[in-house]
Order: structure tokens, then sequence, then C-alpha cells
């Protein structure tokens, strides 16, 4: 098993991507919209999903919610923009393991996936 990244942005996606793998996390899949995300979830069965909350089909916080029928005990993580707490925390809410800020610092990013999936295997 390993990390889905569901971001709208070629440039976010390949960003969160470089950072994982440079760390020694595995990447299953990279999805471009959230519904290739839910798409994706469900094929893959990933440990984690770093999820954008902006997105033009479907909105994090929709994805969150159908993931999380799918699955009540997946682990998300959202990422985010500076000014959208109010979303973080209705995701949270919904059973979101936490965030990461954009732009990505590496350390914050690596910090943040730790606490929820533990270190990478070797």
């Amino acid at each position: 098993m390993g990390i889905l990244i569901v971001d709208d942005t070629d440039f976010d996606r390949n960003l969160l991507r470089s950072i994982l793998l440079s760390a020694g996390y595995e990447i299953v899949g990279l999805a471009s919209s959230g519904e290739e995300g839910i798409r994706q979830f469900q094929e893959l069965d990933p440990s984690l999903v770093l999820l954008d909350l902006i997105m033009p089909d479907l909105n994090g916080i929709e994805v969150l919610r159908r993931i999380r029928i799918d699955r009540p005990d997946a682990k998300v993580m959202m990422c985010t923009s500076v000014g959208e707490e109010t979303m973080v925390d209705l995701a949270r809410r919904m059973g979101a393991r936490g965030y990461v800020v954009k732009p990505y610092i590496a350390d914050n990013l690596l910090s943040a996936v730790g606490k929820v999936i533990g270190p990478p295997s070797e």
C-alpha cells in the first residue's frame, strides 16, 4: 500500500510526488480530479490519500465524504492554501487526519505524513 495524491494542478501533484518519493514513500496513484481520485481510491486501497480541497469537478470535502462512505477508517489528509481554515475545520470534523499547507515545505509535509502513517517502509 502507498499514497494516492489527488490534486487538479500538475505542479502540485508532481511536487508532492517528488518530495514523498525522495523520502522513501511509495506513490500508488496520481489523480487530477475528484472523480478520478474516488475511482483510484476504490481500485488501489491506498494507506493514505493526500487530497486537494479546491478542485473544479468535486471539491475535497465531497471526495472525503464519498471516500469515508466506502471506507470509514480511510486515512485522508487535506492539502490547502492559507485562508481555507473553515474548510479544513469541516474536513477534520468529517474525519480528515490532518492537513498540509501550500506552498509545500518538504519537512512539514514529511512530518505530517509521518504522524498519520509512520515512516516509509524500507
